[in-house]
């Protein structure tokens, strides 16, 4: 490969951009439309959206790919895969890491989520899906809380309410089934049981085709697990966000838990995606809760977490670009996968009223003294550059403006957890914008939600 789209804005994309841009392999990483990070990193470049090449009814991204000459699309978020253009890039002609519209529809729609789920005997909670509101309330009242309710459709991270009280269930299926908080993706409800334990991610390259399972090529890899902080602040309090910062590996996932998960979560995963048919080369993300009775999923992401990617593939010690090759080539099974000893830890800054209403626009600052800390890097989620320059020698050298509610994340790793986290810190005060915010506990005891109300 020479040249790779990515597709996205945000800590995700940037990380992801970061890594290709590594490789020996890729010359450009071409960014459509990136952000702050990815117009100030090596070899990668933004392109705006809006092309005056692109035909009618052409899909843009593809469109841009073919233009720039690239031979590998890798896309971010989950909203375009749910729409189908993983289909595109490849009718296109251009390979592309990331499920199928078929396989996209597994975080697309959670009533389909769960039903895959108990066909395939995945280990989750118990849940029942309702289109009628008064349906819904009977069904919460009968079974009592705490419960909780999720709008089936993509809903940007905001259609998830644990609810403490039978009250707190009803109001959630007021706001999201009534209210049209969460738009279209509220429509329909899943309610389900809530299980207490301790909340982990493990994210995974998937690579399975009918035909790579004839050849019996197809298979899940999962990477180091890692926590994401959902609450804004510390002690895990205060309301979900999209993610306060992550951590990994975790010391309380032993050999045995990632061996159960294996056997009741990701095998029948890999299980049911053959039997179903899905073209899905990409990635995949289980949301897990590892409970007394084992891990139980809660949810199918159908691409790379943020922020857990920001944490997991600093510590990947084999070329991130030939992974993804691999993945839609069909050698997954051969690829060789290492990781760096240690830990790698990422507090996120963000906007001062997230995760409600925020200002956008205001100038992010960021000391020299950044680059004199060993093993740092600053990921960009939720700026865009003040100006544009073509000064690209680096990471982050130009004026940078806020334009979104998680800004950036500190990541930092090192060989002890100490290290990691000491150095993420330090990193994060070298950054200064107005009303900028961050928990001061990412990855220490105590931080992570721990399932109980």
């Amino acid at each position: 490969m020479s040249k790779v789209i990515v597709v996205g804005s945000g800590g995700r994309e940037h990380t992801i951009a970061w890594r290709l841009a590594l490789s020996s392999k890729v010359e450009e990483v071409i960014c459509v439309p990136g952000n702050g990070g990815t117009a100030n990193e090596k070899k990668c470049r933004n392109i705006p959206l809006a092309q005056s090449y692109i035909k009618d009814g052409e899909n843009p991204y593809a469109a841009i790919a073919k233009h720039e000459g690239c031979d590998l699309a890798v896309i971010g978020p989950e909203d375009p895969l749910a729409e189908g253009i993983a289909d595109a890039f490849w009718n296109a002609g251009i390979p592309c890491v990331g499920p199928k519209h078929d396989g996209a529809q597994l975080e697309a729609s959670k009533d389909l989520s769960k039903e895959f789920m108990a066909k395939y005997s995945v280990a989750c909670a118990a849940s029942k899906t309702f289109t009628e509101e008064q349906a819904a309330h009977d069904y919460v009242e009968s079974h009592g809380a705490p419960i909780v309710i999720k709008a089936d459709g993509l809903a940007a991270g905001k259609g998830v309410v644990v609810a403490a009280t039978v009250a707190d269930a009803h109001a959630a299926i007021k706001d999201i089934m009534v209210s049209g908080r969460v738009g279209d993706a509220g429509k329909k409800l899943v309610i389900e049981d809530y299980l207490e334990g301790v909340e982990i991610s493990i994210l995974a390259a998937v690579s399975v085709t009918p035909e790579y399972t004839k050849e019996n090529k197809s298979i899940i890899v999962p990477f180091l697990p890692a926590r994401d902080h959902k609450r804004l602040c510390d002690g895990a309090k205060g309301p979900n966000t999209g993610g306060m910062g992550a951590v990994t590996p975790l010391d309380d996932v032993t050999p045995q838990v990632m061996e159960q998960f294996n056997k009741t979560i990701l095998e029948p995963t890999l299980k049911g995606l053959i039997a179903e048919n899905f073209d899905y080369r990409g990635f995949i993300f289980f949301g897990v809760m590892i409970t007394k009775n084992g891990p139980k999923l809660l949810e199918y992401n159908v691409r790379l977490g943020d922020p857990e990617t920001q944490v997991v593939l600093p510590m990947m010690d084999f070329d991130f670009a030939d992974m993804c090759q691999s993945i839609v080539d069909g050698t997954l099974k051969d690829f060789k996968f290492a990781w760096k000893k240690g830990y790698a830890v990422a507090p996120v800054a963000v906007s001062g009223g997230y995760p409600n209403a925020y200002k956008k626009g205001i100038k992010i600052t960021i000391d020299a003294k950044a680059n004199e800390i060993k093993n740092t890097k600053i990921f960009i989620a939720g700026a865009i550059e003040a100006r544009r320059s073509a000064d690209k020698t680096a990471s982050i050298a130009h004026p940078m403006v806020t334009s979104g509610g998680r800004v950036l994340a500190a990541c930092s790793q090192a060989d002890s957890f100490d290290e990691a986290w000491s150095n993420a810190y330090a990193l994060m005060k070298t950054i200064h914008f107005d009303g900028m915010f961050y928990r001061k506990d990412i990855g220490l005891p105590g931080a992570a939600e721990s399932g109980k109300l």
